[in-house]
């Protein structure tokens, strides 16, 4: 792993761990970041040209769940959340707010580091963070972010511009399951007006423009219990 530059994010608020984590981590060249709570920690991130999060869960002020939806509405920067939490419906849960990877104290710093190369490497590797532009399945489906410009097998798909933001906010964030109320954050902000069941009536318009079986999407997949996904495999 590289990590000439790379500056992380260490939320923590017991000041032992986050001394042994300080240390371990500028030992094998990242730059550190402390913060000792989750405003603290959102602060800096929007200071910072922070390359990775590692974030506790268990922090004052702001909760390390919210600190993640947060930075997840605005950045596909890799997260490793960090909890004594060891229940299975908490890891899922933190891995369905945006969480790369979770991690449950006590563990070893070699853990620690093993888990940071492994998403490091699918992140380098994955370049969608900076295309304008997607294909998708040998062109069955192409989006242009800049020009709003969709079109499926090559013949061009109307989305009205809700569809769109829903599409993109998807896309963007390939593989990460949304409640329907973080898709509305990341597609819309403060500018959606309604339910969120809304977000069903939406997601089926726009299922039966770009899937070829709506009934058996490819692209925008229901996880059950919890919200949809992008299942898109890009072509670069």
């Amino acid at each position: 792993m590289n990590t000439a530059m790379k500056k992380i994010l260490v939320v923590e608020d017991e000041e032992k761990i986050m001394n042994v984590l300080k240390s371990f981590l500028e030992n094998k060249g990242f730059q550190v970041i402390p913060a000792e709570n989750g405003r603290k920690a959102i602060e800096l991130f929007d200071r910072e040209s922070i390359s990775f999060v590692l974030l506790d869960l268990m922090l004052p002020l702001l909760s390390g769940e919210e600190v993640c939806r947060i930075i997840r509405r605005k950045s596909r920067v890799p997260i490793i959340m960090i909890t004594a939490k060891s229940a299975e419906a908490d890891m899922l849960k933190g891995l369905g707010i945006g969480a790369d990877d979770y991690i449950t104290k006590p563990f070893s710093l070699k853990t620690i580091y093993a888990r940071m190369e492994a998403v490091m490497r699918r992140s380098d590797d994955d370049p969608g963070a900076f295309l304008s532009k997607y294909s998708f399945f040998d062109g069955d489906l192409s989006v242009d972010l800049d020009s709003h410009a969709v079109h499926k097998k090559q013949e061009e798909v109307k989305l009205t511009p809700n569809e769109f933001k829903l599409l993109t906010a998807l896309i963007k964030y390939p593989n990460k399951v949304f409640t329907r109320d973080e898709l509305i954050a990341s597609a819309f902000g403060s500018d959606f007006e309604g339910y969120d069941r809304t977000i069903d009536s939406h997601i089926k318009n726009l299922r039966q423009k770009i899937e070829t079986d709506p009934k058996d999407p490819i692209y925008v997949k229901t996880i059950h219990g919890v919200g949809y996904k992008f299942g898109g495999s890009v072509n670069y």
